[in-house]
């Protein structure tokens, strides 16, 4: 099933996301690579596709998962939740309807 992992950051995150970005991206990638990612990427904290230093005010992952438990697992342990870049993070299902 799908699911939908909505993160909001912290004030300031990204002082505390560019050091582990690697990491976070690898993690996507696995997803990317065993066909279960749908779709991820960061919210701006401005209207526009490079903030800068403004950075970003969260972030939107929505991949394949065998449950709920499995996908808030996986949420639990991105590097930008442990760096502290991320305040909190919801995971429900999601079901795709287009395109």
């Amino acid at each position: 099933m799908l699911y939908a992992i909505i993160a909001q950051d912290t004030p300031n995150s990204l002082k505390k996301r560019l050091p582990v970005r690697v990491e976070h991206i690898e993690r996507l990638q696995v997803l990317k690579n065993t066909g279960r990612l749908i779709l991820a990427g960061p919210h701006p904290m401005i209207d526009n596709n490079d903030p800068g230093e403004a950075g970003f005010s969260g972030s939107l992952v929505v991949a394949e998962f065998d449950c709920l438990e499995d996908a808030k697992t996986w949420a639990d342990a991105d590097p930008y939740k442990t760096s502290g870049a991320y305040a909190n993070i919801i995971v429900k299902p999601f079901k795709k309807i287009l395109p």
